[in-house]
């Protein structure tokens, strides 16, 4: 067991149309991996954000199991108490707990969820949602001044700001951040030498964020001939070329394996999930506003309300239940009944041009083995995830071709990326995707380590992967995926808010506007 080497680069929000596809030929690095081993779509968690999807791959448990719905949960029923996870949140074994319990070394960077950064069996750098390096973000802490030498320069925990229309600025930093951070793992990557190591990079998602618009032909906002026009295509040759660097630096007869946690596509734009609750009567406000501004408790007629949402990749539709919410108005035994008829309308929402949308709408108790904390009544994929969540009120409209968040041109796909130097169930369809809870069931099988049986996944080492249930199926019926068939991105609304520090997280006030 000792002798046997993984290696797992994480490329989060890496898109199967652009590596399977499009770019095939321009990806060395990816393309050989490919051609030796095995590659599938990655069919992430229901919803694909990177809160759980990251720590779902980690644990193979899903969002309802962890009790995490995104950054930002509700902490009770109350309209306005909410909290952003952190490592403290997440209560369920990880990956290198399992590792280290079985005598296995580790070096664990920049996985979502690990700050703050716990003990184990090597050494943790945490993820983007480190506030700062004033605080311990390194285990262990005095690892921290030899990351940033190893950098050769201050090593760069995530790009701050990256909403934003200085695209040269935010294209070098995306570019400096990921040398420094693939520099600096390296450096430890080779110094000692473990059993397994997994780091993830955020420079993918950041540079989609930014750029998508302006290679996008198909995007309302493309323009022929742009400056930008191929800026993530260059971002994708230099991240083959750090995984080339890092794969000389892996020992002899390490196997790899490169996921992300989701994928991208194209943002046909922005549907504002409050405005249509106002318009079919479900949301009531004090006053309405005369230009657009982020939706707040202090804002809503609770006692005319039934029902509100929050924005985002995706929409979280809280309703105001009797009983449960400080002035419900929704009577416990007519709950199911006004849910199910709320579900037939999100159906029926439409675009600007008067077509269906396609709406994708799930009920938390179908889509997760169990339900921790408090989740939202109702998971809403607009439009199949061709539109985001606009949780605005005051916009006028039911339909914005500009983010209200800042910059930003996608949203979320559904499915991500995987590559294995190893041949894994080569007799199924290589179209077929394998699902990101499968992830730590293989890496403990590769280890010699059972697979709990309270896991999701399965191990890809033998037998076949296991068929997503035919529920989220019949679902995601109108979600294509076609490989090469449609470009794609993903954005990270963001909400300023006020915030103190506590034990699982940070507090916050509000709606609860924006997850990655």
């Amino acid at each position: 067991m000792a002798d046997k080497k993984l290696l797992v680069i994480g490329l989060d929000c890496m898109t199967p149309q652009l590596v399977f596809n499009e770019w095939y030929d321009d990806l060395p690095t990816l393309r050989s991996l490919m051609e030796g081993g095995t590659f599938r779509p990655l069919f992430s968690t229901i919803p694909p954000i990177t809160v759980p999807a990251w720590m779902s791959m980690m644990t193979s448990k899903d969002g309802g199991q962890l009790g995490m719905y995104g950054f930002r949960n509700r902490k009770d029923h109350s309209y306005d108490a909410l909290y952003t996870v952190n490592a403290n949140s997440v209560k369920e074994k990880t990956l290198w707990n399992y590792l280290s319990r079985n005598r296995l070394s580790s070096i664990i960077w920049g996985i979502p969820l690990t700050y703050p950064p716990k003990p184990l069996n090597g050494m943790m750098v945490s993820s983007f949602l480190t506030p700062d390096k004033s605080v311990q973000w390194t285990y262990p802490e005095e690892a921290a001044a030899e990351v940033d030498k190893a950098a050769d320069g201050d090593y760069i925990i995530d790009v701050k700001n990256f909403r934003t229309d200085d695209k040269d600025w935010l294209l070098e930093q995306i570019r400096i951040m990921t040398e420094r951070r693939f520099k600096a793992f390296r450096h430890f990557y080779k110094k000692e030498d473990p059993d397994f190591a997994m780091m993830v990079e955020m420079g993918p998602d950041r540079i989609h964020h930014g750029f998508w618009r302006y290679m996008d032909k198909p995007h309302r906002l493309y323009e022929p001939g742009n400056k930008y026009e191929n800026a993530i295509h260059d971002y994708y040759l230099q991240l083959d070329d750090e995984v080339a660097k890092t794969l000389d630096a892996a020992p002899d007869g390490t196997e790899v394996m490169i996921v992300s946690d989701h994928g991208a596509k194209t943002m046909k734009g922005g549907f504002c999930i409050n405005e249509w609750l106002q318009q079919e009567g479900y949301l009531r406000l004090k006053e309405q506003p005369t230009e657009p501004v982020r939706l707040t408790p202090d804002m809503i007629d609770w006692p005319k309300t039934k029902a509100w949402g929050a924005g985002g990749y995706y929409a979280r539709i809280f309703m105001n239940v009797e009983g449960r919410e400080p002035q419900g108005v929704i009577p416990d035994y007519a709950y199911p009944e006004e849910r199910d008829k709320l579900i037939r309308k999100l159906q029926f929402t439409k675009d600007e041009n008067g077509e269906n949308l396609g709406t994708i709408v799930f009920r938390p108790e179908e889509i997760y083995a169990e339900i921790k904390n408090i989740p939202p009544d109702l998971v809403v994929h607009l439009g199949g995830l061709d539109w985001r969540s606009a949780g605005s009120v005051g916009t006028g409209t039911l339909h914005i071709f500009e983010n209200d968040t800042g910059p930003d041109d996608a949203n979320h796909a559904q499915e991500g990326i995987f590559i294995s130097s190893m041949r894994l169930n080569t007799s199924v369809s290589q179209k077929n995707p394998y699902s990101i809870f499968d992830i730590t069931p293989t890496v403990l099988d590769y280890f010699g380590i059972p697979v709990p049986e309270d896991m999701i996944g399965e191990s890809l080492l033998a037998g076949d992967i296991m068929e997503q249930p035919e529920m989220l199926a019949d679902k995601l019926r109108s979600y294509t995926s076609e490989i090469g068939t449609e470009r794609a991105k993903r954005t990270i609304p963001g909400a300023n808010v006020d915030h103190v520090e506590t034990e699982e997280g940070t507090d916050v006030k509000g709606i609860g506007d924006a997850d990655d």
